[in-house]
């Protein structure tokens, strides 16, 4: 009899701890449909705006919004590199809430749920030092290299730059500009197509390797872009950006990275 009563007693205490158990997880569920967590999808091959500093970690102008952001927001934050090229898998199968990292909205604000812009952004040409291109007609025979699924590749896949394009003896794309620098450096490509952001950052670091085309190749505005149709979540981020606009902490922020024109390129709360 005393067996068959311990047996009842930690039957009890069994559905009684699941009970509880189950009922804080669903209570954290329901905090903004799993959303006590802020998952935030990025290139980690992308300064300044992510990419893995000195001590290791993850930092850039993108990151450190991004965590004050969630950190308003009363969330922890989750920063997961991804493969630029399966940015759209990763945040459609939800692994990821957002695409936050110098994330090109222009041409693409039918298939995205978007913020508002906050960076304006231009797609240049870089080349070696001692080149002898000067401009875009220069290209003409020359192996031009720039990233997958970037918006520099989408710029020169436009029809008004098909005759450009295909003056060149090569348009190659690869996973990261890290690498695209490497093989220019090394002689491997002619020119990068890239963000105006991440050639500053290079330019600066490497400054007697690589010069700049002065006439930029397209314009376009970075935004944070979100699963089609999650407005609830993008509304929540957008009133934590004005906030932080409106108190002066993206000025601030951007400010750490006047060296690569962050603060002149900033235009939320301008």
């Amino acid at each position: 009899m005393k067996k068959f009563m311990a047996l009842l007693l930690v039957a009890g205490m069994t559905l009684s701890l699941t009970a509880c158990g189950g009922s804080t997880d669903t209570a954290k569920t329901d905090q903004a449909d799993g959303k006590d967590t802020f998952t935030v999808g990025f290139d980690q091959d992308f300064p300044p705006f992510g990419y893995v500093g000195d001590d290791g970690e993850f930092t850039g102008f993108d990151i450190e919004m991004a965590t004050e952001c969630a950190a308003r927001m009363g969330k922890k934050i989750v920063l997961q590199p991804i493969d630029w090229d399966a940015k759209d898998m990763e945040l459609n199968s939800g692994a990821i809430d957002c695409i936050w990292n110098g994330f090109t909205m222009t041409g693409r604000e039918d298939e995205y749920t978007f913020s508002k812009p906050y960076v304006d952004n231009s797609i240049v040409y870089v080349v070696r030092a001692d080149s002898d291109i000067q401009t875009e007609a220069d290209l003409a025979g020359k192996h031009v290299i720039t990233q997958a699924g970037s918006s520099a590749l989408s710029a020169l896949q436009d029809e008004s730059k098909a005759d450009v394009v295909n003056s060149f003896a090569s348009l190659d794309e690869i996973a990261d500009y890290n690498t695209a620098f490497m093989n220019l450096e090394a002689g491997t490509n002619d020119a990068i197509a890239v963000d105006i952001g991440v050639a500053q950052y290079q330019l600066t670091t490497k400054a007697d390797k690589f010069r700049m085309l002065e006439e930029p190749l397209s314009t376009e505005q970075y935004a944070i872009g979100f699963k089609k149709g999650n407005e609830e979540l993008r509304d929540q981020v957008q009133a934590t950006l004005d906030e932080m606009a409106e108190d002066g902490t993206l000025a601030e922020i951007a400010a750490k990275y006047k060296d690569y024109n962050l603060d002149q390129m900033l235009c939320l709360g301008k």
